[in-house]
């Protein structure tokens, strides 16, 4: 073998002792290579120090009393020696400059052994790339020089942070990623470049965290996930290598490898919280990934790496042990869930699965973090929030009450030994989770679910009674400190005033939702009393959230099912003024969930003046709760909603960005949003058929159906062919159209100034008188006996038309030819009425009165007035400021509660802005495919059901029949879909957690409305059937047990005849043959002395004074024929083809049927307050003989009407009292 062979051999041995880290070999090759190699003294020398820095190490960790790592004594090292020839070495080398590098590098690293550090700096030469620019190519570089490069590298960085340099540090570290190219290159390395990488990213990744943690550094550096991408790029490489890296430390006296991996989970949950840029430094951009998707698919990478690390070096814990950093994970782990499945991140940013997916795999890691703990209230708290969001409601109790029973027996423990536990949840943790508990109860489920809100809220309530008092608003109060035991630990710190108003909150809303359904009258108005008394500590200045949205929605409607309109329509309003803008509004949809969250206060404001028979400004408020959102592209979208002809060239260049721009916030809400939007329309409709007819709201209905399926899609089959045709086509208006949608609620702000409802003035001496007929399904403010102004119905142009209304389809439709756009609820030219001035110059709108009592009656169309002159809080004179027809009932404990919102809500700005609470407490449920088509069903079912109600009530029979069979169709399908579903949660009876009404309320929801129509239609037995099968199907329904009894009564007063027993026979000449004797008809149709016919069901009860020809009549009434008659005894009884009546058993029997059903349904949740069943509670009482209590009844109708809006309460929320 050659000379030059053998050095080659030698020096490529001491190469490979060098790197594997053999240094007990490296006395033996140095002298082999310097007998051969005489010109390599800088290679040899350089070899001699490094092994002597090695075994000074390694004596220094195995001796027992020695000092911290990096303090070996200059004397062990032998450095007065060592230094000086490398040195020489370094001077004299001039031939290979990796030597020069290597002998540099090692001479840094004997000052840094020493503890040497500025003149380690010093001495540790700048990067590779600048020392050997000429030798930086593929290859030509050896290993041990690369290893130096990294160990320079740290070493340098090192030193600069232990003068608290960690910028330059960090500096370093960056300009040293190139070399870790040859780690990179696929080519597995050896030991000691394998343990300089770890050690370079270890120390990089961990400078970075710290960086960061001290602000000296920002995750909104492209570079800030450098570090750590490198890091898991150096794990990946490991595993291709075929050496994969494990858990524990990378070498001694390191931190533990998944710490690194927490910093990184740490830094890339902080850019996913904060909402900042993607960094996009190291590391590869896909054109096909969005940002969004490339940070959720790293986040869900190193999330994965942790956890696999954190449970695989996790044991379980001991009784004294606890488990904080699987607790941390955990936490972390739901704070990224939160943004993840929040409204600003959508389903194709999620990748498969979407937010059910994500939930899901957030379940699965809980369940893992569980088997590593012991009892941790924590994981259980996150377990109940998770199963909620995935619509697990069963296995989310669950967990919540295995939380609460764990938290109350370790409290109790705590409270009794002074002792506090280290991982339990503190007081404020567990009343917000008892809080949302009862809020997911309230808000998804029915009676068993309210029970146990109910118990849950008077378990709150004790808590909170028993902890210190609550942290005050102010910021400027001076607090009292905590109260401490004898040993100075705070067992029970001060909660804040957040908490403590969604506590009380929450207890409010527990008791009215249990006063809804309880059968207890006794038990309801106390409930009612206590929900208010809450939510008034909720609203508290003091320790409450005084303008809290959810808290003034609920504390509105309970007050306006309870009559008390002045003080609802004051804290409504004081809701709507809390959300005022404060600067310009950002571009994104995302912005608007204070807009989204108001539309159903803006709905509760509509029916509450709706009681207060302002129509007019009712109906200004259902467009109010779409305006606010400034313009309707806004909402439905910037897509072409005419339906105008576009060239092909045109759709092909625009067909990418329509796809973009076409969405609105419709496409982003949730259903419960989007049926609260129908809700909104439905009371539309509903004002507009109070104020321009049922004719004219079937022309509109149309616009109801374009509605539902621009929010929810096409989800029911072709609409029915009826036989009006004319008035089912679409008419040739706005009304129809799905630009109706922007023009008859969205109009434009001139609009909404020129065009008014009607032309209400004094009776001129050739006005037409019209009474208003009371609708059968909604409830007038009106009564019958009140002298009402002369309506004078104009068109566009201000010329008057005929005010008599026809009954006949045909009139309805010429009317609409004249009339080309009066659908609209604000589609009016003011004329020459002026407009009335501000409440503060002018009268007020004073009442009428009847029977010594107050009434309102409509205000004049010149009374209305803009958006903002309604809000003006001065205008005490207004008529919203009058007394109640209820004598001021209950007003004054409202008083405080209403003056107190205001004065907050025309305090700051600060108040006001941090008033507004989240979207939503709840997480936002994400329910099973079948189960949104089943709630939307339900939602057309209803709409169906209207729309059949305003043709019933405009005499258009075979349309109503039409949309009847629309109903019925979907309800078949509906039951279909129930009968095969296999979880056993949804029945036939039970519509399940989140549903909105069971099969079979559905079915009696459809009979009903066919009674009604064949009561219209004056068959009253085919009702009565109708309203027997609806009670078959749900016996609670309110409006066929009022529609059956009605119809029982007049059986028993004999207002309604038996049908014959024998069928007519029809004589040639077509009349019908008369069977009977003129003797033997009863008479039934009773005449005043003016000769007007009086209607089957008075408006005022008979026997209760004030008409003295009913009281004549039902005198007379005792000694008529038909009593006559009845008064036989069985035996006596006529043949059935001679009697005219039913016997007098079974009246009696009808009549007493009539009032137990009655009786039952004012005592039920859902007719307390029902004024028609009221109503036909009195009839019943009169016909029994009981007229004190008929009038106590009727003075509670009385009561209820004059609270009623044109709709029933419960319809502005789909969730009962939660917002």
């Amino acid at each position: 073998m050659s000379k030059s062979a053998k050095v080659a051999l030698y020096i490529g041995r001491l190469e490979d002792a060098r790197c594997e880290g053999r240094w007990e070999e490296v006395p033996e090759l140095v002298r082999k290579v310097r007998k051969h190699a005489t010109d390599r003294l800088c290679l040899t020398t350089t070899a001699e120090t490094e092994y002597a820095i090695a075994q000074a190490s390694q004596k220094q960790k195995q001796s027992p009393d020695s000092r911290p790592a990096t303090a070996i004594s200059p004397d062990d090292l032998d450095v007065a020696h060592l230094a000086p020839r490398l040195l020489s070495a370094i001077d004299a080398e001039n031939t290979y400059p990796e030597d020069k590098y290597q002998a540099q590098v090692c001479l840094g690293w004997i000052h840094w052994t020493i503890g040497e550090f500025n003149l380690a700096s010093a001495r540790i030469p700048q990067s590779l790339e600048n020392e050997l620019p000429q030798l930086d190519q593929p290859g030509g570089i050896s290993e041990w020089t690369r290893v130096c490069s990294l160990k320079a590298a740290y070493l340098k960085a090192n030193c600069l942070v232990r003068n608290d340099e960690r910028v330059a540090g960090l500096g370093v570290f960056e300009s040293a990623l190139a070399s870790l190219s040859h780690v990179w290159s696929g080519q597995k390395g050896r030991k000691q470049l394998r343990f300089w990488a770890e050690l370079f990213l270890t120390e990089f990744c961990m400078l970075q965290a710290q960086a960061l943690e001290r602000g000296e550094k920002t995750l909104e550096d492209a570079n800030s996930l450098a570090p750590f991408r490198s890091w898991a790029k150096y794990w990946e490489v490991s595993k291709e290598q075929g050496t994969p890296l494990v858990g524990g430390y990378g070498f001694q006296g390191a931190v533990r490898r998944r710490t690194v991996w927490n910093e990184y989970y740490a830094a890339i949950s902080g850019i996913l919280q904060q909402d900042l840029p993607f960094p996009t430094g190291f590391v590869n951009i896909t054109n096909e990934a969005s940002a969004r998707n490339q940070l959720r698919v790293e986040l869900k990478k190193v999330e994965t790496a942790y956890e696999a690390l954190l449970l695989s070096e996790t044991s379980f814990p001991r009784a004294d042990e606890q488990r904080q950093e699987v607790e941390d994970f955990s936490a972390a782990v739901m704070k990224n869930w939160s943004v993840l499945s929040g409204r600003d991140w959508h389903e194709q940013d999620l990748g498969p699965g979407g937010k059910e997916g994500l939930s899901r795999g957030v379940l699965e890691i809980l369940y893992r973090a569980a088997t590593k703990t012991f009892h941790s209230t924590a994981i259980l708290r996150y377990l109940f929030t998770v199963h909620l969001a995935v619509a697990e409601f069963d296995l989310a109790f669950h967990a919540f009450d295995s939380y609460l029973e764990i938290v109350k027996k370790v409290k109790a423990r705590v409270d009794k030994t002074g002792h506090p536990e280290p991982c339990l949840d503190d007081d404020a943790t567990v009343l917000e989770t008892i809080s949302l508990a009862i809020t997911a109860l309230c808000k998804y489920g029915f009676r068993d679910a309210a029970e146990k809100a109910h118990d849950l809220g008077v378990e709150l309530e004790g808590m909170l009674q028993k902890l210190p008092t609550p942290l005050p608003n102010a910021p400027d109060n001076i607090t009292t400190l905590d109260e401490e035991d004898g040993n100075g630990v705070i067992l029970h710190p001060r909660i804040s005033s957040r908490v403590y108003a969604f506590s009380w909150q929450a207890i409010a809303i527990s008791h009215a939702q249990w006063s809804r359904l309880t059968y207890d009258a006794s038990v309801r108005s106390e409930s009612q009393l206590k929900a208010i008394r809450s939510f008034q500590k909720s609203l508290s200045p003091d320790n409450g959230n005084p303008t809290d949205v959810r808290t003034l929605f609920t504390l509105g409607l309970l007050l306006a099912e309870q009559g008390e309109l002045t003080a609802a329509i004051d804290i409504v309003k004081a809701a709507l003024m809390s959300n005022k803008k404060t600067g310009e509004q950002p571009s994104e949809f995302s912005s608007y969930w204070q807009e989204r969250s108001l539309i159903p206060l803006w709905h509760l404001l509509a029916l509450l003046l709706s009681a207060r028979q302002d129509f007019v400004m009712a109906a200004r408020m259902c467009e109010g709760a779409f305006e606010q959102f400034d313009d309707p592209t806004v909402l439905f979208g910037s897509q072409d909603l005419q339906g105008a002809f576009r060239s092909e060239h045109l759709n092909e260049v625009e067909a990418e960005n329509e796809k973009a721009s076409a969405k609105g916030l419709v496409d982003e809400m949730d259903d419960l949003e989007k049926e609260g939007m129908i809700e909104v329309k439905m009371t539309q409709l509903a004002l507009l058929e109070v104020l321009e007819g049922p004719e004219v709201a079937v022309n509109a209905s149309h616009e109801l159906l374009v509605l539902y399926t621009r929010l929810f899609g096409e989800l029911q089959p072709k609409a029915p062919a009826t036989t009006q045709k004319a008035t089912m086509e679409v008419p040739k208006s706005s009304a129809g159209t799905i630009k109706s949608i922007r023009g008859s609620i969205f109009g434009s702000k001139a609009d909404r100034t020129s065009r008014n409802l009607k032309r209400i003035s004094t009776a001129d001496s050739g006005g037409a008188t019209i009474l208003p007929e009371r609708p059968q399904t909604t409830q007038t403010v009106a009564s019958i006996a009140t002298a009402n102004p002369t309506i004078q119905v104009t068109k566009e142009n201000g010329e008057a038309e005929d005010s008599r209304r026809s009954r006949r389809s045909s009139s309805v439709r010429g009317r609409r030819s004249e009339s080309g756009r009066r659908n609209s609820l604000k589609k009016r030219e003011p004329s020459t009425q002026p407009r009335r001035t501000s409440g503060s110059s002018g009268p007020p709108h004073g009442p009428t009165v009847v029977d010594g009592e107050e009434f309102y009656t409509p205000v004049p169309d010149g009374a209305v007035q803009e958006r903002m002159d309604f809000f003006a809080w001065n205008s005490r004179s207004d008529i919203a400021r009058q007394q109640s027809f209820s004598k001021g009932r209950g007003l004054l404990r409202f008083d405080s509660t209403a003056s107190s919102t205001r004065g907050s809500a025309a305090g700051s700005d600060n108040m006001v802005l941090g008033s507004l609470s989240p979207p939503n407490p709840l997480p936002i449920v994400q329910f099973a495919k079948d189960e949104i088509k089943r709630q939307r069903q339900t939602v057309l079912i209803r709409v169906w059901l209207m729309i059949a109600a305003f043709y019933r009530r405009a005499k258009m029979y075979n349309d109503a029949k039409g949309a009847i069979e629309e109903a019925k169709k979907l309800v078949d399908a509906l039951e279909g879909e129930v009968a095969k579903d296999t979880s056993g949660s949804v029945t036939l009876r039970d519509p399940g957690w989140g549903g909105k009404k069971s099969v079979e309320q559905i079915w009696a929801d459809v009979h009903t409305e066919m009674g009604s129509l064949a009561i219209s239609e004056e068959a009253p037995y085919l009702a009565k059937d109708y309203f027997e099968e609806a009670l078959m199907h749900y016996p609670d329904h309110p409006s066929a047990i009022v529609g059956l009894s009605n119809i029982l009564l007049d059986i028993y007063s004999e207002v309604l005849l038996p049908p014959p027993a024998i069928p007519s026979i029809v004589l040639p000449d077509g009349q019908p043959a008369k069977l009977i004797p003129p003797s033997m008809k009863p008479q039934k149709v009773q005449t005043s002395s003016h000769g007007i016919k009086l209607p089957d069901l008075p408006s005022t009860p008979l026997g209760l004074g004030g008409d003295t020809t009913s009281s004549l009549a039902s005198s007379k009434k005792l000694h008529s024929p038909i009593h006559a008659s009845n008064d036989l005894s069985v035996e006596e009884l006529p043949a059935p083809y001679k009697a005219v009546s039913l016997p007098l058993v079974d009246r009696l029997a009808a009549r007493d049927r009539a009032y137990g059903l009655l009786s039952g349904l004012t005592k039920l949740g859902t007719g307390w307050n029902y004024s028609d069943a009221w109503f036909a509670l009195a009839r019943a009482h009169e016909e029994s003989g009981q007229p004190d209590k008929a009038k106590e009844a009727l003075w509670w109708c009385v009561e209820l009407e004059e609270g009623m809006g044109v709709r029933e309460w419960n319809c502005v929320s789909a969730n009962g009292y939660v917002l």
